[in-house]
């Protein structure tokens, strides 16, 4: 007799509900009689299983059921075939047999493991691997050595041979995942290697199962059944290979299919899912905007996936430019193990989440901080050294300065350089890019999870910053800012600043107190209402067409873009703005002003500035004389 599946040498098999297996299993034989199993642990027999009818041996075939052994091990478990009088007809040993959780290990190379060797956990007598060569043994790295594995697809990828073994390299999640599991639970741990290095989604198509062993999904199929077709979960690192435009707007979608197609072939609708967030990609940025978008979508996943978790990966470091290092993938398999445990039981902490983004104005220089409060954070936000990783984007993808982040408990502030304005037309992101530097956990090395864009505010119908005026001379300063009339007699000269901040300083060097005027003109092509965003440092005031529209006898130091606005409708034509800044004797260096529309539905301004007209701001024709 001898056993194929399901009851097989240094297994762990799958415990139920009730802490007991329900192992079925089948074999071939010479005889036909009725099966009986026999089990003994640690020299003893175990109540209740001496001589147990289990199945039946007929037609050269043995198959039969083992149930109600508890969790535990190892077992020796001794297989007979009797004839009606109770003698054997053939007998066999399975020894070394676990019950407990069994996990699924599948995605690419990061859960295959090319950290380095010498970091590797050692080995525990209580976690097991189901090794590519189908062999049981004790779980250590490398867990997926491909140049012994069986299953045709893994050499039919690497153009149709097996790899040589890798002497330094091989140490994935896997062991630590395992190892975190038993110290959890304190049941024994089964891990069934499926994983395959630079392996696409479409490379996973569940729907290339029926070549078996010739495809991934299949030969994963294949392994689980192998082993009775039960298992406790699965734990999913995969990604890298999708982060490009052909494949990253279909990841979600094919995630989807996968997980349904899992539960359905494992025939638990329920079945827990640990997924690894990717890591970095060093070098090569061509596909940056690829790999955050892979990066949210996996963070996303919980969201249309039930019974998902995922695990961010983006602090740990590297060995290579792609790939996990030793120490890093024994933090993420810990971390994968205490994630699937708050998943299953509920116990601990879910992952770390944006909770709440909101803005302060600093007290020291004016500009925005923007506050990001987490939740689920253990002990609170930490990190070594300078915290990084957080980020403000454009629309053209460009990096806003943001000279400081602090760590406040649960919530990261963002120090930056900018008006409320600006921060709101940029995007949130934690690791943004291909190889972002991010090092902010919990004080249980729980990572942030990369996350981004994450909008910090609504489109806005603004203009440019006026940079071309018609400027005058320094003028006299006046006693009541209050009473200073429009003037009717000035000489004004075009002037195109370098910056958007207007200095007065390349126009009037003199230190003394005293007025520059700055003018320029606005063309509508139609009817609009419209703001005037103003930022100053010195007494200002402004006319439009000759008419007060907006007066500070204070103003502020340092100017700070669109800290002040003056609405008003404008009609269709050009219409002259004239500003008056005091030199605040000599403090005063200049002003900001850009234009925003503010009657346009947001639906339009959202859909980009194509869709609708703003005024053109021209330096425009003298008017005073």
């Amino acid at each position: 007799m001898k056993i194929s599946s399901g009851l097989l040498g240094h297994m762990v098999l799958q415990r139920n509900g009730e802490n007991v297996c329900k192992a079925t299993f089948a074999g071939v034989c010479t005889c036909t009689g009725v099966l009986t199993a026999s089990v003994s642990s640690a020299g003893g027999e175990v109540a209740g299983f001496a001589r147990v009818i289990v199945g039946e041996a007929a037609r050269q075939k043995v198959r039969g059921t083992l149930q109600g052994l508890p969790v535990g091990g190892p077992y020796a478990i001794t297989l007979r075939i009797e004839d009606a009088a109770g003698q054997a007809l053939e007998q066999v040993v399975v020894d070394d047999v676990l019950v407990g959780d069994v996990w699924v290990l599948a995605g690419q190379s990061n859960m295959e493991g090319a950290g380095a060797l010498a970091d590797a956990a050692p080995a525990h007598p209580m976690v097991r691997a189901w090794y590519p060569d189908d062999h049981w043994d004790v779980a250590a790295d490398p867990l997926h050595n491909k140049s012994i594995a069986v299953d045709r697809v893994h050499a039919d990828l690497r153009g149709g041979f097996l790899p040589a073994p890798e002497p330094t390299r091989g140490t994935g999640p896997g062991v630590a995942y395992g190892q975190e599991m038993y110290r959890l639970t304190g049941v024994p741990q089964g891990l069934i290697a499926c994983a395959h290095g630079g392996a696409s989604m479409a490379q996973w198509d569940p729907k290339l199962k029926k070549l078996r062993g010739g495809s991934l999904y299949g030969a994963m199929l294949r392994r689980v059944r192998r082993n009775g077709g039960r298992v406790a979960g699965i734990v999913w690192y995969q990604g890298c290979t999708d982060a490009n435009p052909e494949n990253t707007p279909y990841y979600t979608g094919r995630m989807k299919a996968w997980v349904r197609a899992a539960r359905r072939d494992f025939a638990d609708a329920a079945l827990p899912i640990a997924a690894v967030q990717i890591a970095r990609l060093y070098g090569d940025r061509t596909y940056g905007a690829d790999w955050s978008a892979i990066r949210e979508q996996q963070r996303r996943l919980p969201e249309v996936i039930a019974h998902c978790t995922v695990v961010p990966a983006i602090d740990l470091p590297q060995d290579d430019i792609v790939h996990l290092s030793g120490v890093g993938q024994q933090r993420l398999g810990q971390r994968l193990a205490r994630a699937m445990r708050t998943l299953i039981t509920g116990d601990g902490e879910p992952p770390i989440a944006v909770k709440k983004i909101s803005f302060v104005r600093s007290a020291i220089n004016h500009c925005m901080e923007v506050h990001v409060a987490f939740t689920h954070v253990q002990g609170g936000l930490q990190a070594l050294g300078e915290p990084n990783g957080l980020s403000l984007v454009n629309a053209e993808g460009v990096e806003s300065p943001v000279y400081r982040v602090s760590l406040h408990g649960n919530t990261a502030v963002m120090h930056t350089c900018l008006v409320r304005y600006d921060i709101e037309q940029t995007a949130l992101y934690y690791g943004y890019g291909s190889s972002p530097y991010c090092n902010i956990t919990d004080a249980a090395d729980r990572a942030l999870p990369a996350f981004g864009p994450v909008a910090l505010g609504k489109p806005r119908a603004v203009t440019d910053f006026v940079r071309t005026w018609r400027v005058s001379a320094q003028q006299p300063p006046v006693r009541s800012w209050r009473q200073l009339p429009y003037p009717t007699e000035l000489a004004l000269t075009a002037h195109t600043f370098a910056a958007d901040f207007c200095s007065r300083r390349a126009l009037a060097p003199n230190a003394g107190d005293g007025i520059i005027y700055y003018a320029c003109n606005i063309d509508c092509p139609e009817p609009m209402q419209l703001a005037l965003l103003l930022g100053y440092d010195g007494p200002v005031k402004l006319w439009v067409d000759g008419r007060e529209l907006f007066y500070d006898a204070h103003g502020t130091n340092p100017a700070i873009p669109d800290a002040a606005s003056a609405t008003f409708h404008a009609t269709p034509g050009s219409h002259e703005i004239l500003i008056a800044l005091g030199t605040n004797g000599g403090r005063a260096e200049g002003l900001f002003l850009r234009c925003e529309r503010r009657d346009l539905p947001q639906r339009l301004i959202a859909r980009g500035q194509e869709h609708y007209v703003l005024p053109q701001i021209t330096a425009g024709e003298p008017v005073l004389a």
